[in-house]
């Protein structure tokens, strides 16, 4: 038997993005016993995949768990972070590791002065480079994300129609989100109903949505990540920006309307559905020489007009979801 420990830290849809070399690994080894090294914020998410025997957690710093760490006594390490802080932790653990290539560089070459040297490959294909020297294959097979019972919506309790489409409004950074007015737009010119999910500090604009438009249901804040992954798994289609729901949509094979802002495909991040490429899009301004600004986003647009969401073509966005 062996015992792995997978590492990656954050967020949500890097971590879902980790979840296809988890399973081949159980695949592969299917004696093995697979651990998790994660943000505890994020510790649902992991706890919940049967393909993960143990699940740790930090709040800060790896130091909080290095003496449970050493006790597992581990055969090695999958290193999906690779960080300075996944480096120490290698050295202090002293065990056989593998990493991914992150292609700092690179993202930076993109970023600061849009020069593309990224490869043509989605980063779930770059993890699996990190497991291919002991015989590991992508399957495939995609995402997965798993919703415990307790967490499965009826979605009659929320007055949803039987057939209805998810926006997922929110995002890390406020250059990933196209802006109000835009969403609104988008939203009239639709005649199925559209259920709005994002986290409590969406909750403001949400409500300005729901305000202008009568054909939209507001559940930002009120559900719990799981929760809010029901919601996907039951849509027909899902409306959403380069976010952590993006890749849970994925996750449930859901046909994706990605709408992009200062971020850019290239960087690797983009829906991967491996069996279904046909079911997602990708919108986004092209000729654009301030894109891509940054590989995470800003508060704000650094050159102040915004133009990568304030330019989307509204009306080819609408054609893709009504197609």
């Amino acid at each position: 038997m062996k015992k792995i420990l997978i590492v990656r830290f954050s967020s949500i849809g890097d971590i879902v993005l980790t979840t296809p070399v988890i399973r081949c690994l159980k695949n592969s080894l299917p004696d093995s016993e697979i651990h998790y090294l994660t943000k505890s914020k994020y510790f649902d998410i992991v706890k919940n995949n049967p393909n993960v025997d143990k699940v740790h957690s930090i709040i800060n710093e790896v130091d909080e768990v290095i003496s449970n760490l050493k006790e597992e006594n581990f055969d090695f390490i999958v290193d999906l972070h690779h960080n300075l802080r996944t480096l120490r932790l290698r050295l202090v653990l002293n065990k056989r590791s593998y990493q991914f290539p992150k292609l700092n560089f690179n993202k930076w070459l993109l970023t600061t002065f849009k020069i593309n040297k990224m490869p043509n490959l989605h980063i779930v294909d770059r993890y699996f480079q990190a497991v291919k020297d002991i015989g590991i294959k992508n399957d495939l097979k995609g995402l997965d994300y798993f919703i415990p019972k307790k967490d499965e919506i009826n979605i009659k309790n929320f007055h949803i129609p039987k057939e209805f489409i998810v926006y997922a409004i929110g995002a890390q950074k406020a250059t990933k989100r196209m802006p109000t007015q835009n969403i609104i737009k988008l939203i009239n010119s639709l005649d199925q109903g559209v259920v709005l999910l994002g986290g409590v500090t969406d909750l403001n604009e949400a409500r300005k949505i729901t305000e202008a438009c009568n054909n939209s249901i507001n559940l930002c804040g009120d559900l719990n990540l799981n929760q809010s992954a029901s919601i996907i798994k039951q849509s027909k289609k899902v409306i959403t920006h380069d976010t952590g729901l993006m890749h849970i949509a994925s996750a449930f094979q859901k046909p994706i309307i990605s709408i992009w802002g200062n971020t850019v495909p290239e960087l690797g991040m983009y829906p991967y559905m491996p069996s279904n490429p046909i079911d997602y899009s990708i919108h986004q301004v092209k000729g654009l020489k301030c894109r891509p600004c940054s590989k995470i986003g800003y508060s704000s647009c650094p050159k102040k007009h915004f133009n990568c969401m304030n330019k989307q073509d509204l009306s080819k966005i609408k054609s893709e979801i009504i197609k």
